[in-house]
């Protein structure tokens, strides 16, 4: 990473600042408050010990008004940075929430192929640190490095108004080579931080998706597998993580030297100026309090550089998911789609996600308003395909995809989404209670309107018998659940959002026959009047549709209803002819 990249990390804050100026302002002036009175508190104390010195009077008096204000100069300079340290809390923690938010948003914007490529352990970790070193960073930017700043320059001022000026040129070099030597040796550090959070994240992946696959590891007996791949990578994490250590102790102990040599050098010329009369007992304590109270952030400032470049490495993989362009973006005057009738049409469409390998090829239909199209074929032949342009997660190469004439590119895409339902091959639930996922499918619902989803569903009675009923947990990604019992689920909360277009992308591959007869019938009555179109593996299901499409290899071979695709005694009928040869088999 390099310094254009710190800037540009700090300006991308700039913006969730301005809201609060008014609490940035008075928070920069309880600062400048704070050190006056941090800075006037070792001049109280050279007054005081002036006062006591029996060789500057001859009777000793107890000098009660300085040493209150001494206690009070104390006093202020703690509250004052409390009071600072209060009215500046909502700014970070206000504006890490609303960054964190923005992300999110962003990363759901994002096209299904992002998140394809994408692991989600990497993501998460990345936001992770990345909200954590802005929260680092906004702290000590004001509470550490310019209270330092501002402390240096009134501490610089007041020796070389007050003292012969060798002490202000000695003080300056000391924190002029102390910040060269921070700034280049935390440089070459950061190849070892960077590499440890790469190393890092790798290996939050590889626990992850193995936990994610929990019983693919379990069927195939692969545990200590796992573990060796995990430990592999956090192997290259330790090797990082140790060059790290090592060359941190090389700046601390540099960082001491240098320290030891400037405050060393100040004390003896001040030493020599008490013995030779022209420095008072005070102003030696004056000097040496004033170098350590300097050196003591200062020490701090290179810890806090250090962090803060930590920071910055971690927002710039933070901030860089935001630089992900939306491959999928509304256009500049899309509208919202208007579902009059609910018509579906693909024209001509072609798709590929990359040129050498076209998947859909001159694909046109229509399925018309309260009609069921069904799409049958073989694995990869382009079925799901046709779903995910339908909704587009991608844009079609060639052709146009039209719901009652509007072409679906030039609406918005939530408001193409909000009109279609969708019950997946393979659910996927939240790892939340049953009602959370049915509600899913419109969280202004009722709760009698989610119990009477989950009764259409089939859902109901099962969900009873649970001991938390409705709030019974499903586990991570519905681990507790059975094939069917998700996709009852599924089906639940699509009724529930009772959308204009249905699609139902073999609903019913994970039912038994019992279950998928009920489930069909079910299916049949929720599709009525709407716009259905069914993705089926089994073609028991899909004999009432009123066209059926026969994919191969991305294209249209057969298009007709059941009995005339049977009487063609093509692909479907072979496909039908065999499917029940098996069930007589199984029979």
């Amino acid at each position: 990473m390099n310094k254009n990249n710190d800037w540009y990390a700090i300006r991308r804050l700039l913006p969730f600042l301005k809201e609060f100026k008014g609490r940035i302002v008075i928070a920069l002036m309880l600062l400048l408050l704070a050190k006056l009175g941090n800075v006037a508190v070792p001049m109280s104390l050279k007054h005081i010990i002036d006062a006591l010195d029996p060789q500057h009077q001859q009777v000793i008096y107890l000098p009660i008004f300085m040493l209150v204000t001494y206690g009070l100069l104390r006093l202020s300079s703690s509250l004052f940075s409390e009071l600072r340290d209060v009215l500046f809390a909502k700014v970070i923690f206000s504006s890490v929430r609303r960054i964190a938010a923005i992300i999110l948003r962003h990363l759901h914007g994002l096209s299904l192929q992002f998140h394809l490529q994408r692991q989600t352990g990497g993501i998460s970790r990345d936001i992770e640190r990345g909200s954590r070193g802005i929260s680092f960073l906004m702290n000590f930017m004001v509470f550490n490095i310019l209270p330092t700043i501002v402390e240096i320059g009134l501490v610089s001022v007041i020796l070389l108004i007050n003292y012969d000026p060798i002490y202000a040129f000695i003080t300056s070099m000391t924190i002029i080579i102390y910040i060269a030597y921070t700034l280049a040796v935390t440089e070459w550090r950061m190849r070892y931080r960077r590499l440890m959070n790469e190393m890092d994240s790798d290996a939050n992946n590889q626990a992850i998706d193995s936990l994610i696959n929990y019983e693919t590891v379990k069927y195939f007996n692969n545990e200590e597998l796992e573990v060796k791949l995990y430990d592999h990578k956090l192997a290259k994490w330790s090797k990082a993580a140790i060059h790290n250590q090592s060359s941190l102790s090389t700046l601390n102990i540099g960082q001491g030297i240098i320290i030891s040599v400037g405050l060393t050098i100040l004390m003896i010329i001040a030493g020599q100026g008490v013995v030779d009369g022209k420095l008072s007992l005070g102003d030696l304590v004056l000097i040496n309090a004033y170098l350590l109270q300097l050196y003591m952030p200062l020490g701090f400032l290179g810890f806090v550089y250090r962090e803060i470049r930590h920071s910055l490495a971690d927002m710039e993989r933070m901030f860089s998911l935001l630089e992900q362009d939306k491959e999928i973006p509304d256009s500049a005057n899309a509208k919202v789609l208007e579902v009059i009738h609910g018509n579906i049409e693909f024209d001509h469409v072609d798709f590929y996600y990359n040129k050498d390998r076209t998947i859909l090829h001159d694909i046109s239909f229509t399925i018309k308003a309260g009609q069921k199209l069904a799409i049958v074929g073989a694995s990869g032949s382009g079925k799901s395909t046709i779903v995910r342009l339908l909704y587009r997660f991608y844009d079609v190469n060639q052709g146009k995809i039209k719901i009652d004439g509007q072409d679906i590119r030039d609406i918005t895409q939530n408001s193409l989404r909000q009109s279609i339902g969708i019950v997946p091959q393979d659910t996927v639930l939240f790892n939340d209670t049953i009602y959370h996922n049915i509600a899913y499918g419109n969280p202004n619902a009722s709760d009698e309107e989610i119990y009477d989803a989950a009764r259409r569903a089939h859902l109901h009675h099962f969900i009873e018998q649970l001991p938390d009923g409705y709030k019974s947990m499903v586990g991570e990604r519905g681990l507790k659940l059975s094939g069917g019992e998700k996709q009852r689920i599924a089906i639940a909360r699509t009724l529930l959002k009772n959308p204009p277009i249905l699609i139902f992308d073999e609903a019913t591959s994970a039912l038994d026959s019992h279950a998928e007869k009920v489930i069909s019938q079910q299916i049949i009555s929720l599709s009525a009047n709407k716009t259905t179109l069914v993705i089926a593996h089994r073609l028991s299901t899909i004999t009432d549709a009123d066209q059926i499409l026969v994919l191969e290899k991305g294209r249209i071979k057969e298009v007709g209803n059941h009995h005339q695709l049977l009487a063609q005694k093509g692909l479907y009928a072979s496909m039908w002819a065999l499917q029940q040869s098996n069930q007589s088999n199984d029979a």
